[in-house]
């Protein structure tokens, strides 16, 4: 087991602990690009402005959704399959990173 994969029952390994959930990660995001492109529309159309900032008010909302499930997904698989290595000094290794990891995501989300 590597340190961005986790052992699966078929016995390979999955990369990603979002994998699981991709597709409906996929379609949020399309979504928000929808969005995305109205608010664009909505500028070209010269709406009023306190309109434009409600919908990118909603944007940014509908994006800290997916990071902190993207977060979650993390701490889930990657931070929770480190803590499942048999070795103690690696399992111990790969714990800090991941958890650094996390830790520096969720600062770049505070930001």
């Amino acid at each position: 087991m590597g340190p961005t994969g986790v052992q699966v029952e078929d016995g390979t390994h999955s990369p990603h602990g979002y994998s699981s959930h991709k597709d409906a990660y996929l379609k949020r995001l399309k979504r928000i690009e929808g969005q995305v492109r109205g608010i664009a529309r909505m500028v070209e159309d010269d709406k009023y402005c306190i309109d434009i900032l409600t919908q990118v008010s909603a944007v940014t909302k509908a994006l800290h959704a997916v990071s902190l499930g993207l977060v979650e997904e993390h701490i889930g698989h990657c931070v929770a399959g480190a803590a499942s290595e048999a070795d103690p000094d690696l399992r111990a290794e790969q714990i800090d990173v991941k958890v650094k990891e996390a830790t520096d995501a969720i600062g770049r989300l505070l930001r």
